[in-house]
């Protein structure tokens, strides 16, 4: 079954104030396809479109490509689109012919009794990021002009700020719209953020597509990886010194990584709500991110060796 979540956006667009939208369209990324949580009487028909299970870049290029109309806006299946959403977003289209997108404002509701968890944390980060399309319109002639999302983006993440940095060297301006959507914070399990650090592959494309300073250009955060890096190599050494017989190098790179584990966990530990079971998942995960995401991007770094950066 889809997520049930998506009832809830396609109510938004139907009920909702403002102009009809021309048509609407869901596409069901599934590799096998099923059920969906559709409303049973919409004002503008949905039509669903299969892309395989190829992940949200092929997907959204699937969305856009089978509609003809000016504009196309995206809406994530997870957000929650206000009852005026539909009249926001046209008046967000009145722009200049140079804007070729426009930004929603999100917000992430977090609890109002204790402090957000390290994955609320993360997902309220969501309110300050550029150019990502949980609600996010763009020109389709513009999109046609780029070629779209890149598809070797698997994942929901940078494929987003890898095509606004395309759209802007075409001489496209993305602005910020007087929309407002939602964006609730989602289940998440133990292991969450371990999972997470499969995106590090993609920062490996994003290095060739955009170069070294890849980060300034989609306003991102300083990444963490020469620390998981310098974290695996003692963990690697002490392991290694061990078996080799070298005792006291083993255990000076044992107490390296150890203590190099303790503060990265402490930083995760310190803002959030210190719950028993909070604390546990840090320290596990905290000791388990390094290696998994050196070897991530050690992935994609081997993947992507022969891409070359983009002219801009």
């Amino acid at each position: 079954m889809g997520r049930e979540s998506l009832r809830a956006v396609l109510d938004a667009l139907h009920t909702g104030d403002g102009p009809e939208p021309v048509e609407v369209v869901v596409v069901d990324d599934r590799p096998v396809p099923g059920d969906l949580p559709l409303p049973h009487r919409m004002t503008t028909p949905v039509r669903v479109v299969h892309s395989g299970g190829r992940g949200p870049a092929a997907a959204r290029n699937a969305g856009w490509r089978a509609v003809d109309a000016e504009w196309v806006a995206f809406l994530d299946d997870d957000v929650l689109p206000p009852p005026d959403w539909r009249a926001r977003l046209a008046e967000d289209l009145d722009v200049d012919p140079d804007v070729g997108a426009t930004q929603a404002r999100l917000s992430v509701p977090l609890p109002p009794d204790r402090a957000p968890t390290d994955w609320e944390r993360g997902t309220a980060g969501l309110a300050d990021a550029k150019w990502i399309t949980a609600d996010m319109a763009y020109r389709r002639s513009v999109l046609a002009e780029v070629g779209g999302f890149d598809e070797r983006f698997p994942r929901a993440y940078r494929e987003d700020a890898e095509l606004a940095v395309r759209v802007q060297d075409r001489g496209h301006r993305i602005v910020s719209g007087s929309r407002h959507t939602t964006h609730p914070v989602r289940p998440s399990d133990f292991w969450a953020s371990l999972r997470q650090q499969r995106g590090n592959a993609d920062d490996a494309l994003m290095r060739r597509l955009l170069g070294p300073g890849w980060r300034d250009r989609i306003g991102g955060h300083p990444g963490r990886l020469r620390a998981h890096a310098l974290t695996t190599a003692a963990g690697a050494g002490a392991v290694l010194a061990g078996l080799l017989g070298a005792r006291r190098t083993a255990l000076a790179l044992a107490g390296v990584w150890a203590g190099l584990t303790a503060a990265f966990a402490a930083q995760r530990i310190a803002p959030g709500p210190r719950t028993p079971e909070e604390v546990l998942r840090m320290v596990a995960t905290s000791a388990a991110i390094p290696p998994a995401a050196c070897a991530h991007r050690l992935r994609g770094e081997l993947r992507h060796r022969g891409v070359r950066r983009c002219a801009s």
